[in-house]
């Protein structure tokens, strides 16, 4: 009878399956190493495009926020353009004002029987002050500037003798009243209703 000894194939197939298994085990090894640096390099690749878009953000917002500056800078410019114009624009409407309060003033007064020696307006406020022939005069003053329109609570402050002067022979009364600027009179005369 033949005897075939298999423990030597046995012992061929159980190292071929070691060797099998220890290349399969350095490969699995190798393409996980493989994976791992992939997805490292995508990753890493992935911060570096954030960072240098945040580098850029950064730099876009320090170009905005200089050009808010500029633009806030314009807006004070604008802002203090508006209020000189603004009072100009005052200026320029009230510039008459004082010319005509005077002659409206002048041409309310007693001729020859009175001067002002002063004359300060604030405001809607006015304070006069002047010199008159007599008691009569200075309430005629008052009822003129009353009836003028643009003159109105005329009130008389003090009245004081102020003696004679010099080379007239004559005494004269110093006065001081105030008085409230009002709206003046619309110069428009009413339109009559025409019959038919």
């Amino acid at each position: 009878m033949i005897r075939i000894n298999l423990l030597p194939f046995r012992a061929a197939r159980k190292k071929e399956n070691i060797r099998r298994q220890i290349s399969i085990f350095v490969l699995m090894l190798f393409l996980v190493a493989i994976i791992l640096g992939y997805g490292y390099y995508l990753l890493n690749s992935r911060v570096k495009g954030l960072q240098k878009q945040v580098a850029d953000t950064k730099i876009e917002v320090a170009k905005y926020k200089k050009i808010t500056a500029e633009i806030e800078a314009i807006k004070k410019k604008l802002a203090i353009l508006r209020q000189k114009r603004a009072v100009i624009e005052k200026l320029q409407t009230n510039r008459f004002e004082p010319v005509n309060l005077l002659d409206t003033m002048s041409l309310k007064i007693v001729e020859k029987r009175m001067w002002f020696t002063k004359f300060q307006a604030k405001g809607n406020n006015i304070n006069i002050d002047g010199l008159a022939v007599d008691n009569t005069t200075i309430a005629d003053f008052m009822v003129n500037l009353e009836g003028s329109g643009i003159f109105k609570q005329v009130k008389l402050k003090t009245i004081m003798s102020q003696g004679q002067k010099k080379g007239s022979g004559k005494s004269y009364k110093a006065f001081s009243l105030s008085c409230v600027k009002g709206t003046p009179p619309s110069t428009k005369k009413p339109k009559k209703a025409t019959k038919k």
